[in-house]
């Protein structure tokens, strides 16, 4: 982000979202929340693209994912939103009474994109557990 010249709106950017997030939060507004989380991550490979070097992490079948997701929130009305780590791989988040029908959308939609059909399931916990 040294040398983007996306760089200072981004940081206004950034501080708004937190905002909003944090109001999320607390009034429980999960739509908006997850509206924000999605910003964020096409935000950030959009500023790796707009970097000098670019460079380009998100992969076809990241787009196709994406997509399915978006086409699936709007015709079934689930919560569930995406999010990107730095590299190809998305990341779902839904409220876990939505689990059974979205673990059939993964299977039946999104499994055929992910790397020989893998997928970690993972979910909220209680923070870490010293050993």
């Amino acid at each position: 982000m040294d040398n983007n010249p996306f760089a200072s709106s981004r940081y206004l950017q950034a501080n708004e979202h937190l905002s909003i997030l944090l109001s999320c939060l607390n009034n429980g507004d999960l739509n908006q929340f997850g509206s924000i989380v999605e910003k964020e991550a096409l935000t950030l490979h959009a500023l790796m693209m707009m970097s000098e070097p670019s460079f380009i992490l998100l992969k076809p079948n990241t787009l196709s994912i994406i997509e399915k997701v978006q086409a699936f929130r709007a015709a079934t009305k689930t919560p569930l939103f995406f999010t990107l780590d730095a590299g190809p791989n998305v990341h779902l988040l839904y409220p876990e009474a939505f689990k059974e029908e979205v673990e059939t959308f993964i299977e039946l939609e999104l499994l055929l994109h992910c790397e020989q059909g893998f997928w970690i399931k993972d979910k909220v916990g209680n923070g870490p557990i010293k050993l």
